[in-house]
């Protein structure tokens, strides 16, 4: 019976709620993090494991261009 709740597919409301939640700011990435390793709905869990994915890629991209600009305007400061 367990194993049938796991597959079952989430309706327009649960997707909606799950959406609202994984976005706000510090409990929406707690709570992607616990969808994603739970056993929980199967496809919720799916979807917070590519929502992760996406996280990581971001927040890589987003340092690299910190490091790059960051270490541009450093090192032209100190040059004048």
């Amino acid at each position: 019976m367990e194993q049938q709740l796991n597959n079952r597919t989430l309706d327009a409301k649960e997707w909606a709620l799950t959406i609202f939640i994984s976005s706000l700011p510090l409990i929406g990435f707690i709570m992607v993090l616990v969808w994603a390793f739970s056993e929980g709905n199967i496809h919720r869990k799916n979807w917070a494991q590519g929502t992760l994915i996406l996280m990581v890629i971001a927040i890589a991209i987003a340092l690299a261009f910190l490091f790059l600009f960051g270490g541009l305007a450093l090192v032209s400061n100190w040059l004048n």
